[in-house]
């Protein structure tokens, strides 16, 4: 398949925007839930906090996360396709397919769904640190150098949570160690792709 430079440049804009308005409104629901803490509370107590058998919906917070995570989804999953229609890179677009997939599934099956909750989570921070580590075959340095960094490190924090090892962070804080590194790559491997020219793909 040769290169279609509008695919993805399509993909690019999907990944750029809705990166942008997730990392915006994790901000924003962050503000709107009292108390809560980024130390010692998960990421997806935004959208729904669960703790001994009780859940609580902490309002606008859980809408708006939840809406947020499900929209970054759907975005990763259609950006798949464009950058699998642009580049060829079926592992890329694979791991791009299930980062949304998980997305979605994060926002849908809150952690009220326990187990189910879990699984999604589990499958988006792996999957989102093995795409930003595959964007190397598709971009060219430094963009691939600083893409491979950020999935290498999400893919260490994540074993490092799963352990329990959080070095002084607290939970949530390792956790943030999992998420923001592929989500910086992200945005920047969409502004990337907006911007490229023919020279800029291997």
């Amino acid at each position: 398949m040769g290169v279609d430079g509008l695919g993805l440049k399509r993909a690019g804009v999907l990944l750029f925007l809705e990166t942008v308005q997730f990392t915006f409104f994790f901000v924003v629901a962050e503000i709107y839930y009292p108390g809560y803490n980024v130390s010692s509370n998960y990421i997806s107590d935004l959208g729904a906090t669960c703790r001994n058998g009780t859940c609580n919906f902490v309002q606008p917070s859980s809408s708006i996360f939840n809406t947020s995570v499900v929209l970054l989804g759907l975005s990763l999953f259609l950006g798949s396709y464009y950058v699998w229609k642009g580049s060829g890179s079926k592992a890329l677009s694979f791991f791009l397919l299930l980062s949304g997939v998980g997305g979605v599934g994060v926002g849908v099956f809150n952690e009220s769904y326990g187990s189910i909750h879990t699984l999604f989570s589990a499958l988006t921070f792996v999957a989102g640190g093995i795409q930003a580590i595959l964007v190397s075959r598709v971009a060219r340095p430094p963009m691939s150098y600083f893409s491979v960094a950020a999935g290498v490190i999400t893919l260490a924090a994540t074993l490092l949570f799963l352990s329990g090892t959080y070095f002084g962070l607290g939970a949530g804080g390792m956790e943030r160690m999992i998420a923001y590194p592929v989500l910086f790559a992200t945005l920047a491997f969409g502004g990337y792709l907006i911007g490229m020219s023919s020279a800029d793909l291997r």
